[in-house]
């Protein structure tokens, strides 16, 4: 997979009024092949990563914080408007809404550009004012550098989300921000079509002159 990483789908953020924060990424396209995985605040602060196999825990781990790491069978859909998971401790199924102000905005650029980490670098600053907590580039673990590149964002409309088989609470804010890495999902519960660029610092300082697939 030499130094740079792809992965391309969905990562959809849901809040509980339990508390319990979770953000699910469904990739169609990774160099992991098609996968799912789960990361998941609790009330008390605990990060916890659901991952499907081995080596995929093993890269999300070297690349965000976690307290903890499980490899459980992730199931996740997203059809017909609602996403469903059902991943070890958590079960959630959401039913995905319109599409925001901002995803309007968003699908007016063009994807080559808009998933670009020039371009992601550069509109960064401007990712946190719009939405707090939310930047499109930053530092990752194992010196790598990471780019988000959201070319789409629905509402999320309704949740149902189960927690060790108890009811999490109604849905509700991402609040307070989730701190896996240096961003957060936007606090209001959405999903986002995004594809994720993993860049190893050491081999490559310089993301502009390697142009998206």
């Amino acid at each position: 997979m030499g130094n740079r990483w792809i992965f391309d789908g969905h990562i959809a953020g849901i809040g509980t009024a339990s508390g319990l924060r979770a953000v699910v990424g469904v990739w169609q396209e990774s160099p992991f092949g098609s996968f799912a995985d789960v990361m998941v605040q609790q009330p008390s602060g605990h990060r916890l990563l659901l991952a499907p196999t081995r080596e995929v825990a093993a890269f999300i781990a070297a690349t965000y914080s976690f307290d903890s790491v499980q490899v459980v069978d992730v199931n996740a859909v997203f059809a017909d408007h609602r996403l469903t998971v059902d991943a070890g401790p958590l079960q959630l199924s959401a039913g995905v809404g319109r599409r925001t102000l901002l995803g309007t905005a968003l699908r007016a650029v063009p994807r080559p550009l808009a998933v670009h980490p020039a371009w992601l670098q550069a509109i960064s600053p401007l990712a946190g004012l719009l939405s707090p907590g939310a930047r499109t580039s930053g530092s990752a673990g194992s010196g790598r550098l990471e780019y988000y590149g959201v070319s789409d964002l629905h509402h999320i409309s309704s949740a149902v989300v189960r927690w060790n088989g108890a009811h999490a609470g109604e849905l509700a804010p991402i609040n307070p921000a989730v701190t896996f890495g240096f961003s957060s999902v936007p606090a209001r519960p959405g999903l986002a079509r995004v594809r994720t660029t993993v860049l190893d610092a050491a081999g490559d300082k310089s993301p502009s002159r390697r142009p998206a697939e």
